[in-house]
Formats: structure tokens, C-alpha cells, sequence
């Protein structure tokens, strides 16, 4: 078997290319939540947690924080109080009709919906500013198992960086700063 010259050129360049871009790495950051303090390379920030606690057996309603490693997966923001963030995560507009299901009996459990909805949730587009800006933390969600908790969020923590019901919150300044460091494969962990 005969091999071109050009040819073992133009793999052995392609060969060089994807070696570099595999070894390359990610420009995105991975985020911990620890004491009051959300940190991440160069940088940390108040940060509050639920007022349950950090628990590893989070269950809905308790108001506790679940324990682990979760996926960054999307930004929801309100548009009609700030510009489009940018960010390598997927990113999408609130709209007043948005509401996130947290029975556990309903089959879109822990799932974005369009309001009304006939199951208990809770509306995303809130007066006080705390969803001005969020990203979705990947707890519970592939599959929601019903009753291990829903709506887990990092979102605007409110001025006294009061308890949330099992989010973590900091303040909108630090989020809209992180969004541009967050995409495919961020990460958050959470302890106590």
C-alpha cells in the first residue's frame, strides 16, 4: 500500500491541530459553594445558602441546599431589567407567564413551565429582583426523582443576603461578572 506524501503531511498537521485543541484547556470555570462563600479561580464572594442548611439528603420543602457536584446548565434572565448576559451557557429570557413546578406529584416536576399551570409552582418573574439573573444548577433533574427537591438555582442574593429556600444567592454584581467565565461543563460543588 502506497501512502502520498501530501497525504501523511496533511494528517500528520490535523493530528497536531487535534492534539492541541484536546490538550487545550477549558476557558469555562468551575464554581464551590462552601461557609457563606461561593469561590472560583481568583476569586471569591459572600454568597448565602438555604436556610436549611447544606444537607446531602435535600427533600422538597425542607429549605436546605443540596450537598455535591452539579452541572451549570442554563442562564434565565429578565429583559426587561438587564441586556442579554454573555456567557458560554445556553441563555434565555424570562417571560412573565414562566413558572418553575415544585409538586412532586406532577409530571413536569421540577421543570420550566408557562403559567397558569395547574400544579403548585413558583412564578419566575418576581418583583423583588432575586430572578433578575439565574443559572440553573443541575440538581434533580435528569430525571427529577418526585420529593428530592426542585427550583435549585444561583441567583441575586437580596440586600441583607437573607436565607434562601435551598438556592445559593450572591450578589448580581458578582453573577453578571461570573456568567462570562460559565459554560459547557461548569461546574458547582456544594458543602457545608
Amino acid at each position: 500500500m502506497m501512502v502520498s506524501r501530501r497525504f501523511l503531511i496533511s494528517s500528520s498537521i490535523a493530528l497536531a491541530a487535534m492534539n492541541k485543541a484536546l490538550a487545550a484547556p477549558s476557558r469555562f470555570i468551575d464554581l464551590a459553594y462552601s461557609a457563606g462563600r461561593l469561590s472560583w479561580p481568583g476569586g471569591a464572594a459572600v454568597a448565602a445558602c438555604g436556610w436549611g442548611g447544606v444537607r446531602p439528603d435535600k427533600r422538597e420543602g425542607d429549605g436546605a441546599t443540596p450537598a455535591g457536584r452539579f452541572p451549570l446548565l442554563e442562564g434565565l434572565y429578565r429583559a426587561d431589567r438587564i441586556l442579554a448576559p454573555s456567557t458560554g451557557l445556553p441563555i434565555c429570557a424570562l417571560r412573565p407567564d414562566d413558572g418553575w413546578v415544585d409538586d412532586p406529584a406532577d409530571p413536569r416536576y421540577n421543570q420550566l413551565v408557562s403559567l397558569p399551570y395547574p400544579a403548585h409552582h413558583e412564578e419566575m418573574w418576581r418583583a423583588d429582583g432575586v430572578y433578575d439573573l439565574v443559572v440553573v444548577i443541575g440538581y434533580n433533574t435528569d430525571p427529577p426523582l418526585p420529593g428530592r427537591g426542585s427550583a435549585i438555582f444561583l441567583h441575586v442574593a437580596r440586600p441583607d443576603f437573607a436565607p434562601t429556600e435551598g438556592c445559593i444567592a450572591i450578589s448580581r454584581d458578582v453573577l453578571a461578572g461570573l456568567l462570562g467565565s460559565l459554560g459547557p461543563g461548569s461546574m458547582i460543588t456544594i458543602r457545608p
